[in-house]
């Protein structure tokens, strides 16, 4: 049987905050190409457990692994797509255009002042492309829908040609239409490119039936292989702490 090196190693990790236990002992794998949701209470630390993993902040007790290496020892962050919440609010009069913010995505790679290569516009337009978004690229990114920023922010995450792509609460903002397309995008993303799907998220009932794993986390975490199974009222109510009633989201096949 071969051995497989998940992409991150999560090993009793806790994180204290003048004295308030944010994250307690908590253990994960996650795998190459695999998609995963992240649910939980508002306060449970589910941004402060990717923080973590992105190396945005330091554990207090246990380590996170990338790629069998320690955090700290980790160089390949070109490997990691990341969209952070709220990254699509961006403000009306914000002086950039599309373009502008698809290249942040190779330059936080080079640096300011890193050359620009051939290659680099190329991965680009390949990633504003896969966005559907390569005829918007000279637009004002702050006259676009929640949408349009939305593929905006994700293609910029993806112009580095990341294995794992990172979103937290992506959706924040944007209308009901829009993230339908969304997470038919991710499904595309995670089967055609194989490129590692982990995001947080509150649309449970959507997500269901497209999620390989689910994570659920409040201080402590719990993995479920089976999301539909998992996503009773019952377990939501004790998660959340209220009672909790899911809207169940079916297919139709044509």
């Amino acid at each position: 049987m071969k051995f497989v090196v998940p992409i991150f190693d999560i090993k009793n990790l806790s994180f204290v905050v003048k004295g308030q236990t944010i994250l307690s002992n908590i253990s994960l794998e996650i795998f190459c190409s695999e998609y995963i949701a992240i649910i939980g209470p508002n306060g449970g630390g589910k941004t402060t457990l990717i923080r973590m993993l992105l190396g945005l902040e330091k554990p207090t007790g246990g380590e996170v692994r990338i790629y069998g290496k320690k955090l700290s020892n980790f160089k390949e962050w070109h490997k990691i797509g990341y969209v952070p919440q709220r990254a699509a609010q961006i403000d009306s009069s914000f002086p950039a255009t599309v373009l502008d913010i698809v290249k942040m995505g190779i330059t936080s790679q080079r640096g300011i002042f890193g050359t620009f290569s051939k290659l680099d516009m190329q991965l680009v337009n390949d990633a504003m492309l896969k966005m559907d978004i390569l005829e918007l690229k000279d637009k004002m990114v702050g006259t676009l829908s929640g949408g349009q920023r939305q593929r905006v922010m994700i293609a910029r995450a993806l112009a580095s040609k990341p294995e794992i792509l990172i979103l937290d609460e992506p959706n924040t903002g944007v209308d009901v239409a829009s993230q339908k397309n969304f997470y038919a995008l991710l499904r595309e993303l995670n089967k055609k490119e194989g490129i590692t799907i982990v995001f947080i998220t509150h649309d449970i009932g959507v997500i269901a039936d497209d999620i390989a794993r689910l994570f659920t986390i409040n201080q402590k975490a719990t993995v479920c292989n089976n999301p539909k199974q998992a996503l009773s009222c019952e377990e939501m109510s004790e998660l959340y702490g209220i009672d909790a009633h899911l809207l169940h989201v079916h297919k139709h096949e044509h």
